[in-house]
């Protein structure tokens, strides 16, 4: 590219950046203001107006600590089983001949277009009434224990390994596990990190379904907690709108730090850099 069109490439690119990353800076900045600014001026506060009373008001109200605690706990859980789950199965649909597997992901790819809100009076009652396990941790991460997305790009990405390398492996004697545990997964370690950030935002702000389920409000996650804390107390708050953003920033960050953090993983190592000759 000439330099007038890497100048320019830069240019919309950087504007691009500012118009996604405004909501994101205006939200912070709503968050530490002490009387609220509606604004354009309200983007770039008096720095005399900046406070954290925002966050010890939503705190008070809602306890921010224990409902972090909760949405890591379940969006834990759902992470590992999808990693589990999702290895296994994606696994068994790329690598492994059996009768059925063409059938069990096109099931896969169906679900992707089933609407999980169709699911949740079923699932409420087969979970809730069934097997008791309203307002229990097991009972939320139970819907999203098996995570079809997950399960098609760990198969897709299986399908990229080199053949010879599991070949080569099964004539010296090694088993299935074993070529799973030390040939396939160091090998799709993007494809990991990929399924981790993917299904990571869907719990983490998963709002509908750990409502119905959890009626305690020391079980409910912190978007429960925070939705909640919007419909019923936040008007009678000195400044509610601060108070909401600090909650919404309070529930921002680990998503946001998290990206930041694993987003070189997103870039595929050259699978075929295992395969000498």
């Amino acid at each position: 590219m000439s330099r007038p069109q890497t100048v320019l490439r830069g240019i919309v690119l950087g504007l691009g950046a500012l118009v996604f990353l405004f909501p994101f800076y205006y939200m912070v900045v709503g968050a530490l203001q002490k009387d609220p600014d509606p604004t354009i001026a309200g983007a770039f506060p008096n720095p005399a107006n900046l406070t954290l009373d925002n966050f010890v008001n939503v705190n008070e109200r809602i306890n921010l600590g224990t409902g972090l605690i909760n949405s890591g706990i379940f969006t834990g859980g759902v992470l590992l089983c999808t990693v589990v789950f999702g290895v296994l199965v994606g696994y068994a649909l790329a690598m492994l001949k059996w009768r059925g597997a063409k059938a069990t992901f096109a099931l896969a790819l169906l679900v992707q277009v089933i609407p999980f809100q169709l699911l949740q009076i079923p699932l409420y009652v087969l979970i809730a009434r069934d097997y008791g396990l309203a307002d229990t941790h097991v009972g939320m991460i139970l819907p999203f224990a098996i995570n079809s997305t997950a399960v098609i790009i760990f198969r897709q990405y299986f399908l990229q390994l080199p053949k010879e390398l599991f070949e080569a492996a099964r004539i010296d004697g090694a088993g299935e596990i074993r070529l799973l545990w030390s040939i396939a997964l160091p090998l799709v370690r993007p494809a990991l990190v990929t399924a981790v950030l993917l299904t990571f935002i869907g719990p983490w702000n998963e709002f509908l379904w750990p409502f119905l389920i959890t009626k305690d409000a020391a079980l409910q996650p912190l978007a429960v907690s925070l939705a909640n804390y919007i419909s019923t107390v936040a008007a009678s708050t000195d400044n509610p709108f601060g108070a909401i953003l600090a909650g919404a920033v309070v529930l921002a960050a680990p998503v946001v730090v998290l990206f930041i953090v694993f987003q070189r993983y997103f870039v595929s190592n050259d699978l075929g850099s295992g395969v000498k000759g």
